[in-house]
């Protein structure tokens, strides 16, 4: 398949990190990053708006960017595969091989968030064993910058999602995994990317919110390294700037039919500092693309 990027790319858009950031910052070498979210992979029939099986084709492509542009990594954000009406741990297991074989293509390392579907009919340790990663949060120096990967899939009461023990709109991330990241944040005196599924620039009673959302959001602002943060979950686009922090959500690649209803995106991050979002297909459309 042959994509063309005049045909597919409607625009970009360019975020400059404050000064106070950028003079602790000895220029960070040039990173870019596949991203997309909310796959909802599963050999399954259309239900309303989600085209579950098409997600191996619009994966196809994405990666076929991802290669083009030869990103640095790719990362997706969440519910890459889906239960559907399959509801058992073999048929999300073949699920997760299918979309992860296709996701692996893009040639380059992969990072993977945990979303609420991942773990319907699955454990945590059951989904990041078969893609072959280590921990569900957990950050990493890329040229120059510094990535973060959170974890949101706990209840509120700090138990862990587990084979569809939870309710989707309960999530959290406990008091362990905040204080993780304060001091992981303390510890770098890198400009900072975080990636998480579930919504931190919302709160509750909103059902797509982090229980301490605010509580996360205040460790961001005041670490003045972070950059961005990048989620899924709402299959929305969005964008919210809160203390200096940008906050994107990007819409499901699940959603629609046909490739015109793909959703990904290659972020840019320049040696000057700064981050310019490139979106394809319906993340073409992102607020945070000019």
């Amino acid at each position: 398949m042959s994509v063309s990027r005049r045909e597919f790319l409607a625009g970009t858009t360019l975020l400059a990190l404050s000064p106070s950031l950028l003079a602790r910052v000895s220029r960070p070498g040039l990173l870019k990053i596949g991203i997309l979210t909310d796959a909802h992979y599963a050999d399954a029939d259309t239900r309303g708006t989600r085209h579950y099986s098409e997600s191996l084709t619009k994966m196809q492509e994405a990666v076929e960017i991802f290669r083009r542009e030869e990103v640095t990594f790719a990362i997706e954000t969440g519910d890459l595969i889906d239960a559907a009406d399959a509801r058992s741990r073999a048929a999300e297991l073949a699920f997760l091989r299918q979309i992860n074989h296709q996701f692996m293509q893009a040639d380059a390392p992969t990072m993977y968030v945990l979303g609420n579907h991942c773990v319907y009919s699955l454990n945590k340790s059951e989904f990041l064993r078969t893609v072959g990663q280590k921990e569900s949060y957990f950050s990493s120096d890329v040229e120059g910058w510094h990535i973060v990967v959170l974890d949101a899939c706990f209840r509120k009461d700090g138990e862990p999602y587990y084979r569809g023990d939870f309710d989707w709109t309960d999530t959290e991330i406990p008091a362990e995994e905040r204080e993780w990241l304060k001091s992981d944040l303390d510890t770098t005196d890198l400009p900072t990317l975080v990636f998480v599924h579930q919504r931190v620039d919302l709160d509750k009673p909103n059902h797509y919110a982090v229980h301490s959302a605010s509580e996360v959001r205040s460790i961001l602002s005041d670490s003045a390294k972070v950059a961005a943060v990048f989620q899924g979950h709402s299959h929305t686009n969005e964008l919210n700037e809160i203390d200096g922090v940008n906050y994107v959500t990007l819409t499901a690649m699940v959603e629609g039919g046909g490739d015109q209803n793909n959703a990904y995106s290659v972020l840019h991050c320049e040696s000057d500092g700064s981050i310019k979002l490139v979106g394809y297909r319906k993340h073409s459309d992102h607020p945070f693309v000019s």
